[in-house]
């Protein structure tokens, strides 16, 4: 099948930087968190889950260059020495080729830009709510002329359709599947039907500066949803819209920061997931998201996800709304 390899790949690596990932929350007491510039935290979980997919990625497709939120250039300075060790064993476990120096270099594999074709990487979207002990995402996904090709989302702490952690894959045109986090095959998946009201639920961002949850609660209200939003971290918001278990996600730009523009990593994997699942996604604006352009889509105002049928309705309601 068209992009089998591709999807392979993609499963593989992202399984087992999920993997990498567990046994640093199990390992670690308190995971401890860096500071980046933009004061988000990084924590030796996203690089290693960096570098184990890189690494994957660079040895199956040299030429793809792969976009990703990390990069090693904190790991390099000298006193940074004892967490690029811990780095290190933890890739080893799974990697065992692995040395300091090939660690950050695999890191540093996704500093790549966009291109015709080209990889993009969040190795732990919700990297707070992996700290709290809560949701978060290994979020890969191919692009190919600014095309979703191939998603793939593990999200080891969401327990959904009776799994505990879920592996979430789309191949453009071929649908939605469900795997286990030891990457067997469950079913294919579905966004929740018009006429399941339970499950017409609204998830938001947990962080409040992720998006305006006034507005966001005030269409969602505007469309038939009347349940209190369904709070979590990570691109599981998006896994939540694709298996059913909710119906629409909204990220409406936030009044402390009106400027923002999304990146392309915190959405691209999950976007497929959610199409091929059968649900729509656009910008506020009712334009699809951009892909083909930089990290940043910057032609798009906030993010709408849902399951296609309710869609049309919540993009009038943002229209109306002030």
């Amino acid at each position: 099948m068209v992009y089998d390899t591709e999807k392979q790949v993609a499963i593989k690596a992202a399984i087992a930087a999920a993997k990498l990932c567990q046994q640093v929350r199990q390992q670690e007491i308190t995971p401890e968190a860096i500071q980046k510039k933009d004061r988000s935290p990084v924590t030796i979980a996203d690089f290693g889950a960096q570098a184990l997919i890189c690494q994957a990625l660079a040895a199956a497709f040299p030429s793809d260059p792969v976009v990703g939120e990390e990069d090693a250039a904190t790991l390099r300075q000298a006193e940074m020495s004892d967490q690029l060790a811990k780095v290190t064993q933890y890739v080893q476990a799974i990697e065992p080729t692995a040395t300091p120096e090939t660690v950050v270099d695999w890191i540093d594999h996704g500093n790549g830009q966009v291109t015709s074709r080209y990889w993009t990487l969040d190795p732990i979207d919700g990297t707070k709510g992996f700290l709290r002990g809560d949701q978060y995402a290994v979020a890969l996904a191919l692009i190919e002329a600014g095309d979703i090709k191939v998603g793939v989302l593990a999200c080891p702490a969401l327990e959904m359709s009776g799994q505990q952690g879920v592996v979430l894959v789309a191949v453009r045109g071929q649908g939605t599947e469900l795997l286990t986090m030891a990457g067997q095959p469950v079913k294919s998946v579905q966004v929740a039907s018009p006429e399941d009201k339970e499950r017409l639920r609204f998830v938001e961002s947990v962080e409040s500066g992720h998006g305006d949850q006034s507005q966001q609660s005030a269409v969602a209200k505007a469309v038939g949803i009347t349940a209190d939003s369904i709070r979590m971290d990570s691109q599981a918001k998006y896994a939540a819209v694709a298996m059913g278990e909710a119906g629409l996600y909204l990220r409406l730009p936030s009044p402390k920061s009106p400027d923002y523009r999304e990146k392309i990593w915190d959405h691209a994997a999950g976007v497929l997931v959610v199409e091929e699942a059968g649900g729509r996604v656009s910008d506020m604006n009712g334009k699809p998201l951009n892909f083909a352009q930089s990290d940043r889509m910057q032609d798009n105002r906030g993010v709408v996800v849902s399951n296609g049928t309710i869609h049309d309705t919540v993009l009038k309601a943002l229209a109306a709304s002030p």
